[in-house]
């Protein structure tokens, strides 16, 4: 079980960039690892030792869902940014302890989950109801 854990954590998911939109009307890129197969959603960022500012993964989904996420095996605190169908931020996980496996929920239906190095949102001044520029999301 562990080589074959580590030789998937040695995969190249695709690689991407969105944006961040705050209210204040800042734009900042992000490049993205997007987590589509099932596979890629499990593993997400679990063994990494460092993500740097201006980078993330995106965890899409086909349908808005409830979403529960945790931190077994990620080394590194992460912001989790929630976000609705429409790109609107729906909520922000700020710090998630690494190695927790307590279960951080969406608390809403949202289409996708953005990881970002911990303390990003507040540094960026992304706030829930701010929006996220991506093909995913689909704006009013």
């Amino acid at each position: 079980m562990l080589v074959s854990l580590a030789g998937t954590a040695d995969a190249k998911m695709r690689v991407d960039r969105l944006w961040l939109i705050t209210g204040s009307g800042r734009q900042t890129p992000i490049d993205i690892e997007v987590a589509d197969a099932p596979a890629e959603k499990q593993l997400g960022l679990m063994f990494r030792t460092d993500l740097p500012d201006g980078q993330g993964m995106l965890f899409p989904y086909d349908s808005p869902r409830e979403v529960t996420m945790w931190m077994h095996n990620t080394y590194i605190p992460l912001d989790m940014v929630f976000i609705r169908a429409d790109g609107t931020v729906h909520r922000i996980e700020s710090r998630a302890e690494p190695l927790s496996d307590r279960i951080i929920s969406s608390k809403g239906m949202v289409s996708a989950v953005l990881e970002l190095p911990g303390g990003s949102a507040e540094r960026l001044g992304l706030k829930p109801g701010d929006r996220v520029r991506y093909p995913l999301f689909k704006s009013p």
